[in-house]
């Protein structure tokens, strides 16, 4: 009874190997969420930058859940994180545009991590097929064993 014990393993090796792959997948979707979560700040930032003037009030947050008013000083001097521990200050044109650049490049990562999701899961398909090919065949053997059982006793 060799065979059957030897379908059995894979079919649970194939098993393990298809749910490193969801949670693989998982994994990916989080990632995917927390970019979008950081395109809508962005989205946010850029709306605040293209309708606030000079003067205008705005709330500063503190950290907390703690804000503060403040009056915008200058709107041309909007302050953007360019990454990489560097900061540039812009007027509001500038600021926007290298927001909107921030936004295209989190759409760039978001597109790449689809297509490792997209992989992932064709992969995860083939394997299932694998698997439900083997318990087919598994099913099938144990069938003709039977049959040849019954087949001796008479």
């Amino acid at each position: 009874m060799m065979g059957g014990g030897g379908g059995q393993q894979q079919l649970q090796q194939l098993s393990q190997e298809i749910e490193a792959i969801d949670e693989e997948i998982e994994a990916l979707e989080n990632e995917i969420q927390d970019l979008r979560d950081q395109q809508t700040e962005i989205d946010e930032a850029i709306e605040a930058v293209e309708t606030l003037d000079s003067g205008a009030t705005v709330q500063v947050p503190l950290g907390g859940g703690a804000y503060l008013r403040a009056e915008v000083q200058d709107i041309d001097e909007v302050i953007v994180d360019l990454g990489g521990g560097y900061a540039a200050e812009q007027d509001q044109d500038d600021a926007v545009e290298a927001l909107d650049r921030k936004r295209d490049i989190l759409d760039d990562r978001i597109d790449e991590t689809q297509a490792e999701i997209d992989e992932l899961e064709s992969e995860s398909d083939e394997l299932e097929e694998q698997a439900q090919q083997m318990q087919q065949q598994m099913q099938q053997q144990q069938m003709q064993q039977l049959q040849q059982q019954q087949g001796d006793d008479e």
